[in-house]
C-alpha cells in the first residue's frame, strides 16, 4: 500500500529550514540548505547592495555566511507564518574567524513559492561584528 503524501505546510517548511540551517552550521555543508531554495531565489542581507540569485547565489550566500565564523549555532525563539511568508526571530552564538566570541540577534524573512524559498532576507545586529575596541562608545 502506498503512503499518502500531502504538501508540506508552512509549519513543516519552517521546521525543515531551521533544522537544516542548524545542520549546515554544524557540518559546513551548505548543499542541504541550498536545496530548499527555488531556481529563481533571491537572497539578501544587510551587508549586500544587490541580492544573490538562483541556486548558485544561494550556495554563495550560505558559504559566505559560514566563512565569517569558526563556529556558529543559531537558536530560533519565535516563528510567525502567514500567507506563504515565514518570519524567524533568532539568536546566534559562536566564534568569529578572528577567534572573537559573538552573540547576535536578528530576524529572517522567507517568502515561499511552491514549498521552496523564493526570497530570503535577513536583518541582524551588525554592530556585533565590529572589533571589540570599536564597540565601546
Amino acid at each position: 500500500m502506498m503512503a499518502k503524501t500531502t504538501p508540506a505546510t508552512v509549519s513543516e517548511i519552517a521546521s525543515r529550514f531551521m533544522r537544516t540551517l542548524q545542520n549546515i552550521e554544524a557540518t559546513g555543508d551548505v548543499n542541504p540548505l541550498v536545496a530548499l531554495f527555488s531556481e529563481d531565489a533571491e537572497l539578501m542581507n544587510l551587508a549586500m547592495q544587490e541580492p544573490l540569485t538562483g541556486k548558485d547565489g544561494a550556495h554563495r550566500f550560505w558559504e559566505k555566511y559560514l566563512s565569517v565564523f569558526e563556529q556558529i549555532h543559531s537558536e530560533f525563539n519565535h516563528v510567525v507564518e502567514s500567507n506563504g511568508t515565514i518570519v524567524l526571530e533568532w539568536i546566534s552564538k559562536g566564534t568569529l574567524s578572528t577567534s572573537e566570541e559573538i552573540i547576535y540577534r536578528g530576524v529572517s524573512v522567507l517568502e515561499l513559492n511552491h514549498e521552496q524559498v523564493h526570497r530570503f532576507r535577513t536583518y541582524y545586529d551588525s554592530a556585533a561584528f565590529l572589533p571589540n575596541g570599536a564597540k565601546q562608545g
